[in-house]
């Protein structure tokens, strides 16, 4: 996986964040308000949460969300397989178009998980 590439999606990412909180968007306090309780520990814990965001993020093809989510499922103690578990529910929830977006998935599991495979 071209590095930079992922380093420039999380730079914009940043960047993005950070201009929305600077601005002092409502709605996007409100966005970060429902995004910490929808990870938050609860019958489900914020790991699951993670991997069922990886599955969506391949269904609707969202680069920086498939980023984003398997590195926070990484940080909350997925591991490589179960990931690829995410990803191959997002598979198959989107059908042949899923697998295209399951390419860049790989491609951020194996920056993500270098040691581990």
């Amino acid at each position: 996986m071209d590095q930079t590439r992922l380093q420039a999606l999380s730079r914009t990412r940043k960047w993005a964040h950070q201009t929305l909180v600077d601005k002092k968007s409502k709605v996007y306090q409100a966005f970060l308000t429902m995004e910490n309780a929808a990870y938050a520990d609860g019958a489900l814990p914020g790991k699951t949460k993670e991997l069922i965001a990886v599955g969506i993020s391949v269904r609707i093809d969202c680069e920086s969300c498939m980023q984003w989510h398997i590195e926070q499922a990484a940080q909350a103690g997925a591991t490589y397989e179960e990931v690829l578990e995410a990803v191959e529910v997002g598979i198959e929830m989107g059908g042949g178009p899923a697998t295209v977006s399951a390419r860049f998935a790989l491609q951020v599991m194996e920056s993500v998980f270098a040691a581990a495979i």
